[in-house]
């Protein structure tokens, strides 16, 4: 079964994902098609809307195989609601990355 998930993950090449500043403890939602390399560019200050917010931390992300799904929750989560969502999904993550958070 294992094998099968593996072997298809390949497939799921359109990924969202959600940086943290330490710096301003604010979230950064992106889109790529290459999280390593996009990774890299943010943390070597290569996109200017996260240069002045290193350091990041990675706390999310998830992979699609279409692009219009991807691009679609990209664009919830920059929403009030999809805000509030994330803020759902990942309070436990946010608290060990922030002690104290609420």
């Amino acid at each position: 079964m294992f094998t099968f998930f593996f072997d298809h993950m390949k497939d799921l090449k359109y990924c969202v994902y959600i940086l943290f500043s330490l710096k301003d403890h604010k979230q950064y939602i992106g889109f790529t098609t290459n999280l390593n390399r996009r990774l890299t560019e943010h943390n070597d200050g290569k996109s200017k809307s996260t240069a002045p917010r290193r350091p990041l931390k990675l706390i999310f992300c998830e992979y699609y195989l279409a692009k219009e799904d991807a691009v679609r929750r990209e664009k919830y989560f920059i929403t009030t609601a999809g805000k509030k969502t994330l803020k759902l999904m990942l309070r436990e993550s946010l608290k060990e990355i922030v002690p104290g958070q609420p």
